[in-house]
């Protein structure tokens, strides 16, 4: 393997490792939200008044719904576990870019799509505007490393074929 396929490989390992470890982090975080929301309402105090109302309203909903109907908690549960499922499958990237290129281009379509979801969904469920531009960051800021990650991928696919082949696997992950 020569010394630009070896950058390229470190390029896309990089950034996929960044996606995997994003995607796990929000849906390992997905889980305790009760207590998560008390820790932040807690100490919130440099965030714009806003915000602070707009989190405790948020930590006393999901308080009052846990007390009351703790089975409602369970669809977070459902979101944590496809953030988690969602890591995995970027694992096929790492393995071999080239090959699995379409979990790219899946996770570059899914962070496009936040959009629609939050300028849609968000005036049903009366979220406020300055909260659905969080959201929508989240696509953004993932869009970057899988767009990196595609443009790496795309120059590593153009070199000769026999050296391709050789995965991460036998670099090790």
């Amino acid at each position: 393997m020569n010394l630009v396929q070896q950058q390229l490989r470190s390029q896309i390992k990089t950034y996929v490792w960044i996606i995997i470890i994003g995607l796990a982090i929000s849906g390992l975080t997905a889980f305790p939200l009760e207590s998560e929301l008390a820790w932040l309402t807690h100490h919130s105090g440099a965030l714009p008044v806003t915000m602070q109302k707009w989190l405790n309203t948020i930590y006393e909903a999901i308080r009052q719904t846990n007390q009351q109907y703790p089975f409602l908690s369970y669809g977070t549960d459902w979101l944590a576990f496809a953030h988690v499922v969602l890591a995995i499958l970027f694992v096929g990237p790492l393995i071999d870019p080239v090959k699995n290129i379409w979990v790219i281009q899946f996770g570059m379509i899914a962070c496009v799509l936040i959009f629609p979801l939050a300028f849609i969904a968000g005036p049903i469920r009366h979220i406020p505007v300055f909260w659905r531009f969080i959201d929508s960051s989240f696509g953004v800021i993932c869009f970057i490393p899988l767009w990196l990650t595609y443009g790496s991928v795309k120059k590593l696919e153009k070199l000769p074929a026999n050296s391709q082949s050789m995965s991460f696997l036998s670099s090790g992950l």
